[in-house]
């Protein structure tokens, strides 16, 4: 996969749910592009165009949005997606 098509996770600085997200992709091998939106505000608008809502964290996986989540989402949504999520 090109980095270019890659999922996006949307972050904020501090967000203990973003770091859950982050940590659970890193630990499972599933590759994203991390995008903080804290200072950017061009990326902040971008994630809220594409969620309809301001919270983070929210992925981005092809078009398929889930916003402000947790892993007990992240799971289902994965998998929904024939994510194979490796044990880490």
């Amino acid at each position: 996969m090109k980095p270019n098509d890659l999922p996006i996770l949307y972050v904020k600085t501090g967000c203990p749910y973003c770091i859950d997200a982050v940590k659970f992709l890193g630990e499972h091998g599933v590759g994203f592009r991390q995008v903080n939106v804290t200072d950017d505000q061009s990326a902040f608008a971008e994630m809220q165009k594409k969620s309809g809502q301001t919270k983070a964290p929210t992925l981005d996986w092809n078009g398929k949005i889930l916003a402000d989540f947790g892993i007990e989402e992240l799971v289902p949504f994965l998998q929904a997606r024939n994510v194979k999520l490796e044990d880490s």
